[in-house]
């Protein structure tokens, strides 16, 4: 399992981060419980198994949504 955070460029509502939550949590290879959006400082932090999904992926399936990935870590 690999870790990451990702920081947006700004959430504006409570939706915004159900939104995004939702979208992730769907993904096959992130672990559920890790998932974790931060709405004051714009980051979701989670954890994905890289054999099943990429970071890429990851960030494509935010990206779709309309939030645009300031920059991401990757642990």
């Amino acid at each position: 399992m690999k870790k990451a955070t990702i920081q947006l460029e700004s959430l504006t509502c409570p939706s915004c981060l159900q939104k995004i939550e939702s979208a992730v949590k769907s993904l096959d290879g992130v672990e559920q419980e890790s998932v974790n959006v931060l709405f004051n400082a714009s980051k979701v932090k989670l954890n994905f198994d890289e054999e099943k999904l990429s970071i890429d992926q990851i960030e494509d399936a935010i990206t779709a949504l309309g939030y645009e990935v300031k920059k991401t870590q990757v642990r």
